[in-house]
């Protein structure tokens, strides 16, 4: 690809990364969460493979493998830590600290502190969905053709 594409490829990946991580981070508030943070964070890899095409980057393929099996096995230990009272029990919710804050009555004034266990459930899924994704989308690059255009 070309020098612009490429220099507005380095420009415009922080920018996606962190509205992806918005997108995760306040699925418990407003639309979005995990799989569509995940997915526009996938969509970043899609940029770097479209501008600097997959060969330079296959190195990254082991990386986004580790993601998506921490990702799976966070999800799956999440699940079971409310296991006493019932799976996917939130038993983070309402006891102060991280993510523990009590809901204020009323609308929610959007505190990130009140989700739970639902932030950290958001960030499992959004991380096997950026890895899964981004595979496909690193592993469609280079199986595909040498044509650069």
């Amino acid at each position: 690809m070309s020098v612009v594409v490429r220099t507005v490829t380095r420009l415009l990946l922080p920018a996606v990364v962190m509205f992806g991580a918005y997108v995760v981070m306040h699925g418990h508030l407003t639309p979005g969460g995990g799989f569509q943070g995940g997915a526009v964070i996938a969509s970043a890899v899609a940029l770097v493979v479209v501008a600097f095409g997959a060969r330079r980057i296959r190195r990254h393929k082991e990386t986004l493998s580790v993601l998506e099996d921490v990702g799976a096995l966070a999800f799956v230990v999440l699940a079971f830590l409310g296991i006493g009272g019932t799976f996917f029990y939130n038993s983070l919710a309402g006891t102060g600290g991280l993510f523990g804050q009590e809901v204020a009555m009323g609308a929610n004034p959007g505190a990130l502190n009140t989700g739970g266990m639902l932030p950290l459930m958001n960030w499992a899924v959004g991380l096997k969905v950026l890895a899964g994704l981004g595979s496909i989308v690193l592993l469609m690059g280079l199986l595909g053709g040498d044509d650069d255009r």
